[in-house]
């Protein structure tokens, strides 16, 4: 007999502070711009309106500023040219996630899954997600 079964998905919203490995992570059900909304404002709140941020997307649809996302005024969004994965730093924390805490596991319902993803996330302390986000190009800045 073969039992049918429902595909579970997460999916993590991320963004770090290269120069300190401060980080603000969300999971949700899907990618969208809905959810791209509730990341923004969830990381203009934690920032907090003393500081600004730029934050760094590749060209994933839900990113783009039209159709309904509201970037708050303590965010700018910099979007990378199209198939350039590698100077996106926090791409590396989603291979080393993938790597080291969320491959090769089964998860017994969708309750599960979702404190895996948030575990994984928490997991990582500062320290780690500096190192994991260093990236010549924005360092090189930083240090100007």
């Amino acid at each position: 007999m073969v039992r049918q079964t429902e595909y579970k998905w997460v999916y993590i919203y991320g963004a770090v502070n290269v120069a300190t490995g401060e980080s603000c992570g969300m999971i949700a059900s899907t990618v969208d711009t809905d959810m791209m909304n509730l990341h923004l404002e969830w990381l203009s709140t934690q920032v907090g309106s003393a500081r600004h941020v730029v934050l760094v997307l590749d060209g994933a649809g839900w990113h783009a500023s039209s159709g309904g996302l509201k970037v708050p005024s303590n965010i700018t969004l910099l979007t990378l040219p199209p198939y350039s994965p590698e100077l996106n730093p926090v791409e590396l924390v989603w291979l080393w996630l993938k790597e080291h805490l969320l491959s090769n596991r089964a998860f017994a319902n969708q309750k599960e899954l979702d404190q895996a993803a948030c575990d994984a996330w928490n997991s990582i302390d500062a320290p780690r997600f500096k190192s994991l986000c260093s990236a010549p190009w924005i360092t090189r800045e930083i240090q100007a």
